[in-house]
């Protein structure tokens, strides 16, 4: 196998289980292969956690979102699992042309067989995520990078949300929404 591979210590071979079966190994190969071929920054204001550069080379993950969370008793760690979706609804929207909504319904199912395949309560991540969601969708727009797809914002018909991101990448002002809630700290679910 070259050694320019993304894990060219296991070689590809078939598994001893049945195909369609979520393979943790298969997905962390997978993983690999997506962290290879794109960036992440973690230092934006970035609506509903994560987004995607224009030309899909960079996943940004809002600066506000801990880098983990507990559950049982152990941490778990977040970023592979946005950067897995992220990657996912960026490929099925330009390579196959999917409408926003159906590529990020897809990508939730891969981010959720990835978090399953790792033995991970899907209900309590989930739980995590939501919690952020809500608490940075209403925060201060400061720092957007200016090569955001914008995309899935459109297609959610957000037009607030649009007209705030827009602002905060052309004047850096901060923009505040009606109501404003502050998200900090690591959480446990």
């Amino acid at each position: 196998m070259p050694t320019m591979s993304c894990h060219p210590l296991a070689p590809h071979k078939k598994l001893r289980i049945p195909d369609w079966y979520v393979s943790t190994l298969m997905l962390e190969r997978a993983l690999d292969a997506i962290l290879h071929r794109v960036s992440l920054r973690r230092d934006y204001d970035i609506p509903y956690l994560a987004g995607y550069s224009q030309n899909g080379q960079t996943i940004y993950i809002d600066r506000h979102l801990p880098l983990s969370f507990t559950n049982k008793g152990r941490t778990v760690q977040v970023d592979r699992y946005l950067i897995l979706h992220e990657a996912v609804e960026k490929s099925l929207i330009d390579e196959l042309g999917l409408h926003y909504l159906h590529a990020h319904q897809i990508a939730t199912r891969a981010e959720e067989s990835a978090v399953r395949a790792d033995r991970i309560s899907w209900t309590a991540y989930d739980a995590f995520m939501q919690k952020y969601v809500k608490a940075i969708g209403d925060e201060r727009l400061t720092h957007v990078p200016a090569d955001l797809d914008l995309k899935p914002y459109r297609d959610e018909h957000d037009r607030d949300l649009m007209a705030r991101m827009q602002k905060a990448e052309t004047d850096g002002a901060p923009t505040v929404p009606k109501t404003r809630r502050k998200s900090q700290g690591t959480a446990k679910v």
